[in-house]
């Protein structure tokens, strides 16, 4: 197994699926900065990230250019088709992308996917068909799990280590 792109949900995976409101109706999410560490640092192992996401948020694109994430959709009704236009764009075949998600706007696009992850408390119609859930809740380091745990399969812990160590 050579995974080459993994491609992000973000509410209930890259955050902890709340969204609140300020009073002036600003929304605000929170982002792990664990997971941030380990999204670079797959990148800087030659790697790909993507981002695709059903809601738009001007936070999230904030996000996704901090972490340089050069492919970003939002607004997605079908996931699936968005991951296999990039697929193709890419020349990556879904037998190398990882996806992670948590409820059933991103059951299509992890079944398709090679490898699938869902955090611990994900829906349980997605947890049936992932291939990996996750110890950790989303938000709380569910992503950093996913990436280390890819890292450990293809041999590239030390490699991974030697980034930062």
């Amino acid at each position: 197994m050579s995974i080459e792109l993994i491609v992000l949900d973000v509410d209930g995976t890259m955050t902890d699926s709340r969204i609140t409101y300020s009073q002036d109706g600003d929304e605000i999410k929170s982002f792990n900065v664990k997971d941030g560490l380990a999204i670079v640092s797959w990148m800087k192992l030659g790697k790909k990230v993507a981002i695709i996401t059903g809601r738009s948020s001007d936070i999230v694109k904030r996000r996704a250019k901090e972490l340089r994430i050069e492919y970003f959709y939002q607004g997605v009704e079908d996931k699936l088709t968005q991951l296999e236009i990039l697929s193709e764009k890419l020349n990556i075949t879904l037998d190398n992308i990882a996806v992670i998600g948590d409820d059933l706007n991103d059951y299509k696009m992890l079944k398709a996917a090679k490898i699938s992850f869902v955090p611990n408390d994900a829906s349980e119609h997605v947890e049936k068909i992932a291939t990996v859930v996750l110890m950790r809740r989303g938000g709380d380091g569910a992503v950093r799990e996913m990436i280390e745990y890819l890292i450990a399969k293809e041999g590239l812990t030390q490699k991974y280590l030697d980034l930062w160590v």
